[in-house]
């Protein structure tokens, strides 16, 4: 008997159009771990300022740790500077005084003086710099006043000029008689001056206020100050006046 063979058509592809799903309600479980809540407009509030603050909160800690290395940095390099260089103060003494046309004996209130001339005080005054490798620059602005007690005397300046490594210098300055003096000097001042000249020892107070920079090479400090306060006795008070005692101190404000 004869295989009978029997071919068979394939089958066509069944296409279906994408239905819509039907309207009504549908309840889909899920795990917990897959439920994503929405937050309350209260809660998405509450969540916004909170991660505001933490970035707010993250910035400060960034810009405190970063102040603290800086002034760790400043603070090391000022030590290892310090004990490399060696800074010394710089030193100050009076030389020589003079005091021109300053009559005591002409009146009891005030120098007998014509109008166009003002009582001059010559003060000359040394300044060591002892640094091996600082200098000093001496700024505008620097002011010298002269005073017995509290009766401010004389006014002056310093000259501006730079002050190299290991060098001394002497300073010349002229001071005038100023404005105010005539009505300072009353007859008590002018009687106890008097009889401080008498004696040979006539006490004065000189202060000295200069700002200054220190140059090390090629770099130089912000502006300092320093201060020189010298108790100086002298004889009389004349051009030809000297010195019987003087204590000065003297030292540098950094700020």
């Amino acid at each position: 008997m004869a295989d009978v063979k029997v071919q068979q058509k394939p089958e066509k592809p069944v296409t279906v159009s994408h239905l819509s799903p039907p309207p009504g309600t549908y309840i889909i479980k899920l795990p917990t771990n897959q439920i994503f809540r929405v937050p309350t407009p209260e809660n998405a509030l509450r969540f916004e300022q909170l991660s505001r603050r933490n970035k707010k909160y993250s910035g400060c800690c960034l810009c405190f740790i970063v102040l603290n290395f800086f002034f760790l940095f400043m603070v090391s390099a000022a030590v290892i500077s310090y004990f490399v260089i060696r800074p010394k103060s710089p030193n100050y003494s009076i030389n020589n005084v003079s005091i021109k046309s300053f009559n005591l004996t002409a009146t009891v209130t005030f120098p007998s003086l014509p109008p166009h001339v003002s009582p001059e005080f010559d003060l000359t005054f040394t300044a060591v710099n002892p640094n091996n490798k600082i200098g000093i620059h001496y700024e505008k602005g620097s002011s010298v006043q002269v005073f017995y007690k509290n009766v401010n005397l004389f006014d002056g300046v310093l000259p501006q000029l730079f002050q190299p490594s290991k060098n001394v210098t002497v300073f010349k300055s002229a001071l005038e008689g100023n404005s105010a003096m005539a009505e300072m000097i009353t007859s008590s001042v002018h009687d106890e001056l008097v009889a401080a000249e008498k004696t040979g020892t006539v006490p004065l107070m000189v202060i000295v206020r200069a700002p200054v920079k220190f140059k090390l090479d090629s770099v130089k400090t912000w502006t300092m100050n320093v201060k020189v306060r010298c108790d100086v006795t002298v004889d009389k008070l004349t051009a030809k006046s000297k010195i019987q005692s003087k204590n000065c101190h003297y030292g540098v404000n950094f700020w």
